[in-house]
C-alpha cells in the first residue's frame, strides 16, 4: 500500500472510531440508564457483570485485575455488593489469604437487567436500513472476535 492509501486508511479509521465513540459514550448514555435502574454506579454494576459473567468464583484480585482497579477499591465495591446482597465473599479454600466472590440470585437478576439494558440499541441503529445493519452487525462482530 502507499504512504497515501495507508494514511487514508488511517484517517477513516480515526474517524470511524471517533463516531463510534461518540455514539456509545456521548449521544446514547446507557451507563446512566443502567446507574438509575439498579441505584448503584456504573462502576460497581461493571464489576457485578463480571462477577455474575464469571464461570467460577472470582479472588478478589482477579476481579481488580479485570476491572484495572486497585485492591482495596475492588475490596470497597464489593462490600457494597455484598451489603446490597448482590454477591457473596467467602473463604478461598485454596487460599486461606484471599476471599473468592460468587454472585446471588438477586445479584444474577441485576446483572441480567443491566445487560438488557445495555444491549438495547440506539434508535439511530435500529432506524438503519437491513442493508446497513447486516453491514454494522459482520464489522462489529469481526472486531468484537479479533481482540
Amino acid at each position: 500500500m502507499t504512504d497515501l492509501a495507508t494514511d487514508n486508511r488511517s484517517e477513516m479509521a480515526a474517524r470511524a472510531w471517533h463516531n463510534l465513540r461518540v455514539l456509545l459514550h456521548e449521544r446514547v448514555d446507557r451507563r446512566r440508564e443502567v446507574t438509575e435502574a439498579l441505584g448503584m454506579s456504573f462502576t460497581r454494576t461493571k464489576a457485578l457483570r463480571r462477577i455474575a459473567a464469571a464461570a467460577e468464583p472470582m479472588t478478589l484480585r482477579d476481579l481488580a485485575d479485570v476491572l484495572l482497579t486497585d485492591r482495596p477499591y475492588t475490596t470497597l465495591m464489593v462490600d457494597d455488593l455484598v451489603g446490597r446482597g448482590l454477591v457473596e465473599r467467602s473463604p478461598n479454600p485454596t487460599d486461606r489469604r484471599s476471599k473468592i466472590v460468587t454472585v446471588t440470585e438477586a445479584g444474577r437478576a441485576a446483572a441480567v437487567e443491566a445487560e438488557r439494558i445495555l444491549d438495547n440499541p440506539p434508535p439511530s441503529v435500529l432506524d438503519l436500513p437491513a442493508e446497513e445493519l447486516a453491514v454494522l452487525d459482520r464489522v462489529a462482530a469481526r472486531l468484537v472476535t479479533e481482540d
